[in-house]
């Protein structure tokens, strides 16, 4: 029996779990859009294919499960460039689906096809960034080049994979049995883990080494291996450490956690990294920021300190500094081995009592220097008030997703996440408009759990269309802008290295805060939004309690004063603008 590929399409997607497409509608993909009306495949609209990009990456991040995004051909795709790139140099698995112009119109310059070097190239568009792209050059490829998709997406080091597929190839009929045969397979994969031998040496060289480090990037909540971390952890008493990524990998109230490294890190991270004989890399790609540009005597001095790395992916592997010990393994698996062979060889378990003193110790002084800013009257509001209100406010498990800059860095520094996972910022990128988005789409796949979106006035001014889409699909998500009117972080940076915030404040409004345009609030109210501006730091807390039990979305503007976020690391780019001197970010006016 034949039918078309774009009814066969949305049935293969039916079979395979998939709930939510995200996307916008364009001349080449309305042929599947016709195909889900029916379907259980329930199609999310938005007003821009970056919003739809970011939205589908935070509800693969929520759901641990490949999200899937529809586009246009051309603006369409390129639309969704930002927000696809976001989700690979995060690791993010999504399937792309792209209409694109008819095969038969390749190279006939037909309408919004990119071809000015090659014919029929529009894939090669998203090649920097994805981990495969395929064009579908016949009907009868499409159910095979599905499958290859979905599991390259979800396997080995997750990422982002486009199928291009011409609008002639989705209106064409097939026999059904192009996509039945698939049906055998059992669409699951056993990954590597880590040999006995090996697990022994690492356990036994943790066990001796005087100031042992774990530390754990974005890789160990890729692997949902959390619980396998803590019982590590717990049992050999060894402090960890994370990278921006790795935030939530470990709750922040464990009294082993140390923090996040590296230029926005704590001096207590910093110094017990560049203290530690050895240490334990668990699914961490060692980044520039986390390390603070890979500059010793900040974050890691490797060598002297010695270091065991472990990741799923091996060309992550001695990347950037040299290892004793590499393993490729998925990091469950290899964290249950190793507490298998933990529990054997010391089944007492390790004390450092020593350690778990350091880090409650400095808890309580970070916590003692910070009481000023945080419970600050001031208006603009301070940051660190902003934050220490809205984690009193949040339940335990709610999912935060961050932006750029005070939301982002400040978050990572100093807000306690206390339920693994529940914490979704943009890091490889960093790209702004990212939380929002992403709010909406970890909201899909856990509609049971609060949602905030912790985003400045640039990030926010970057999509809130995205409010139209929070509307339409009635998700109760608070959107807290931290409004410093400018791109903060980057003018904190220039003030420091050029004396001039040029380029990155916007003008102020002579009549003050309550006058200041654009008025976010207002925006919202215009797409339907529940939403409140507000006036004093008193304000915050009762209007968090509001917008929490609102039924739908909530937009809270929040007037905030452009400090910088404390940096006790180091970006080489301080030395580039400022070779002679000293320089550290400035707050500004």
């Amino acid at each position: 029996m034949k039918e078309t590929i774009a009814n066969q399409l949305v049935r293969y997607l039916e079979r395979r779990g998939v709930r939510h497409v995200f996307g916008l509608c364009g001349h080449t993909n309305i042929a599947v859009l016709s195909a889900m009306k029916d379907s259980k495949v329930e199609f999310v609209n938005v007003r821009h294919e970056q919003v739809a990009a970011h939205a589908a990456d935070g509800y693969a991040r929520a759901s641990g499960r490949a999200a899937v995004l529809l586009t246009h051909l051309g603006p369409g795709l390129t639309n969704a460039a930002t927000g696809v790139a976001n989700a690979a140099l995060d690791c993010i698995p999504m399937v792309v689906i792209a209409g694109d112009v008819p095969s038969h119109y390749f190279g006939k310059h037909p309408h919004q096809e990119v071809n000015l070097h090659a014919d029929a190239a529009q894939w090669e568009i998203f090649r920097p960034f994805v981990k495969r792209a395929w064009r579908v050059d016949r009907p009868e490829l499409l159910p095979e080049i599905l499958e290859r998709a979905f599991q390259l997406a979800e396997t080995g080091q997750p990422g982002p994979v486009l199928i291009d597929v011409p609008m002639d190839v989705f209106s064409a009929q097939i026999e059904t049995m192009y996509f039945e045969r698939l049906n055998a397979d059992a669409h699951a994969v056993r990954r590597p883990t880590l040999d006995r031998h090996t697990a022994v040496t690492i356990v036994q060289i943790l066990a001796e080494a005087r100031r042992p480090v774990l530390y754990v990037g974005g890789g160990i909540l890729l692997a949902k291996a959390s619980e396998e971390l803590r019982q590590f952890a717990d049992h050999m008493q060894i402090p960890v450490a994370h990278s921006l990524m790795g935030k939530g990998a470990l709750r922040d109230d464990h009294p082993l956690v140390l923090g996040m490294t590296g230029f926005w890190g704590t001096s207590l991270v910093n110094q017990e990294c560049l203290s530690a004989d050895w240490v334990m890399g668990l699914g961490t790609r060692f980044k520039e920021a986390d390390c603070s540009s890979w500059y010793r005597d900040y974050t890691f001095n490797i060598p002297p300190t010695r270091l065991i790395h472990i990741d799923l992916e091996a060309s992550e592997l001695g990347r950037n500094f040299p290892t004793e010990i590499s393993a490729v393994a998925d990091l469950k698996s290899a964290l249950a081995t190793l507490n298998e062979v933990a529990r054997e060889l010391f089944p007492g378990g390790r004390k450092r009592p020593d350690a778990v003193r350091r880090i409650a110790e400095f808890r309580a002084e970070f916590v003692e220097r910070n009481r000023p800013m945080a419970q600050s009257d001031a208006f603009p509001m301070m940051p660190e008030r902003i934050l220490a209100e809205v984690r009193a406010a949040l339940p335990r498990d709610a999912i935060i997703t961050t932006d750029v800059g005070w939301n982002k860095n400040g978050v990572g520094q100093q807000f306690p996440i206390l339920t693994p996972g529940s914490v979704l910022t943009p890091g490889g990128y960093a790209t702004m408009g990212f939380g929002p988005s992403a709010a909406v789409g970890a909201k899909m796949a856990c509609p049971q759990r609060a949602v905030i979106s912790l985003v400045g006035d640039g990030g926010f001014g970057q999509n809130p269309a995205v409010l139209a889409t929070a509307v339409e699909q009635q998700l109760a998500i608070v959107f807290l802008v931290m409004n410093n009117n400018a791109f903060g972080t980057i003018a904190g940076l220039q003030k420091a290295a050029f004396g001039t915030t040029h380029g990155t404040q916007f003008p102020t409004n002579v009549d003050g805060w309550h006058a200041q345009k654009p008025d976010y609030a207002e925006i919202a109210r215009g797409y339907g939004c529940e939403s409140e501006r507000l006036r004093s730091a008193a304000d915050l807390a009762p209007a968090l309690a509001r917008a929490l039990s609102a039924p739908g979305p909530y937009v809270i503007d929040v007037p905030m004063k452009n400090n910088p976020t404390p940096t006790t690391g180091h970006w080489n780019i301080l030395d580039i603008y400022c070779p002679d001197r000293l320089v550290v970010h400035a707050a500004t006016d």
